[in-house]
């Protein structure tokens, strides 16, 4: 079934706006002084990627975008902070986070501008666009089968590295009880 040009235009409406909140979520991230307010704003990050997901036909990542980034490692994360207890003079002070962002969105700007040079010499009717997704795209038994044979070395490093990381942040917040 073919979408309509009103289905077409609303999600090329939703993805400008998904977009939009997904940079500017990572920009209150990289901006913030305090890490909960960042973690928070990281929080929606990962919800306009989800929806993101949803609208590239890939129901089951966007559920696991949110039950896992934004659910169970965001209240990890956002637990951590809370038993460090970080406090304001604790912080570093860092006046020129504007230019900060600044020099950094002008470094990356070229690699923006090279994008779009290539993106503009691919057909606007090119094969891939019109290529159907299959019937089984996306579902559990695919990923899983997908994620498990080819890339389980790489999920399993993941675990490990996880759990080093919450060791080593609870180790540091007993150092300062």
């Amino acid at each position: 079934m073919e979408p309509t040009a009103f289905q077409t235009g609303l999600q090329s409406v939703l993805f400008g706006i998904l977009s939009l909140v997904v940079v500017a979520g990572a920009l209150v991230t990289i901006t913030r002084r305090h890490p909960l307010p960042a973690a928070l704003s990281l929080i929606v990050t990962f919800i306009g990627l989800a929806g993101l997901y949803a609208l590239l036909s890939a129901p089951l990542l966007a559920i696991l975008q949110i039950l896992v980034y934004a659910g169970a490692i965001m209240a990890l994360v956002v637990f951590v902070l809370m038993l460090l207890n970080v406090q304001e003079a604790d912080l570093p002070v860092n006046e020129n986070i504007g230019k900060s962002v600044s020099l950094a969105l002008a470094a990356i700007a070229p690699v923006f501008l090279i994008f779009w040079a290539v993106l503009g010499k691919i057909p606007a009717e090119s094969t891939l666009a019109n290529t159907p997704v299959p019937a089984d795209f996306g579902t559990i038994e695919v990923l899983g089968k997908f994620l498990y044979t080819n890339y389980l070395f790489a999920f399993e490093s993941v675990a490990v590295l996880l759990t080093v990381a919450l060791v080593g942040v609870v180790i540091l917040a007993k150092r300062r009880i």
